[in-house]
């Protein structure tokens, strides 16, 4: 017998109460994560990556970079620009004004580490090394 979607979701509408309703919220959960995880398994510390475009603030969309460590769950990595788009980044008019950066690179710094707790990896896309 073949299970759809369509079957999953009568099933779903026909729990009886909330604490049902939470053990299949909980298996999707479960799921997700491992899907997740499976997806951005390549995602690792020294991989050359490219910030996608679904990543805020858009200044940082494009941006290459070395891929850093990643956070306790997986979810962020550190980000290092390469000298390129951390010279982009220094420039670029959406910064701020001069006086007052988003993001303050020194001239002297050639590869800028992106502050904070890391890029989703949801918003990193590896590169091919040359």
């Amino acid at each position: 017998m073949t299970v759809t979607m369509d079957d999953v979701v009568d099933f779903i509408s026909r729990l009886p109460d909330a604490i049902k309703v939470a053990k299949v919220q909980e298996a999707c959960a479960l799921r997700l994560h491992a899907i997740d995880k499976e997806a951005f398994a390549g995602i690792v510390a020294g991989r050359r990556a490219r910030i996608n475009k679904s990543l805020r603030p858009a200044l940082l969309r494009g941006l290459t970079g070395t891929v850093q460590e990643r956070n306790r769950t997986g979810t962020r990595a550190g980000f290092l620009l390469d000298e390129e788009s951390t010279r982009i980044l220094r420039r670029d008019p959406r910064n701020g004004d001069p006086g007052k950066p988003k993001y303050r690179i020194p001239e002297d710094v050639p590869r800028f580490r992106l502050p904070g707790s890391g890029i989703p990896v949801a918003c990193l896309e590896l590169i091919e090394d040359d």
